[in-house]
């Protein structure tokens, strides 16, 4: 497998760019494109560390300013339902740690951002990326958002059962201001345990 790749940059392309290395090999490499706004002027030297695809019709490279992303878009091209162009779209909206700190988060709504991704697809991306995704350099402790966001499905989900809205919102956020490290699925029995025993 090719892992890295250091040459001229001979041409810029839509999606990526050809890059002639010192032997006289030149590679087609496709590329996320917060790298390819940053690519330097034809003729410059630059690198990028490389992901190989192995499709029954082609052999496909794909291009990275950093190690990290490489691992990233690995483990994105892992799952179920997303191929390498679905990957190189996400990494081209969120970066490695930002993808991170989504999963942390729980903001499942963010991977709709991506072009051909749906709730749907979202959701079960996000499921998948959970147990993937290791978080280093990520605060492991439930962030502002993460809270936010447990706050905001448990509630959600007390409304879809029958609740008034103004209820939920008040008994979820007590519920978690006395235990903030629940998740949405724990807060949501708390609230409705809560609840029961208000109108016992």
């Amino acid at each position: 497998m090719i892992a890295y790749v250091e040459g001229r940059l001979a041409e810029i392309l839509d999606d990526g760019c050809v890059l002639v290395t010192q032997g006289g090999v030149g590679y087609e490499i496709s590329l996320p494109g917060h790298t390819l706004a940053k690519l330097p002027p034809l003729g410059e030297t630059t690198f990028f560390y490389t992901s190989t695809v192995v499709r029954e019709d082609a052999l496909e490279l794909y291009g990275f300013s950093s190690w990290d992303e490489r691992q990233v878009f690995i483990v994105l091209t892992s799952i179920s339902r997303v191929g390498a162009k679905t990957a190189l779209a996400i990494l081209t909206i969120f970066r490695p740690d930002e993808l991170r700190q989504l999963v942390l988060d729980e903001d499942i709504a963010s991977l709709t951002r991506v072009p051909g991704i749906g709730k749907k697809t979202a959701q079960q991306l996000f499921l998948e990326l959970k147990y993937k995704l290791k978080a280093e350099g990520v605060s492991a402790l439930p962030s502002p958002g993460a809270r936010n966001g447990v706050h905001k499905d448990a509630v959600a989900g007390l409304v879809n059962l029958g609740y008034d809205e103004n209820e939920a919102i008040s008994v979820v956020k007590k519920i978690l201001t006395d235990e903030p490290d629940l998740d949405v699925g724990e807060a949501l029995r708390a609230a409705l345990k809560s609840l029961a025993k208000g109108k016992a």
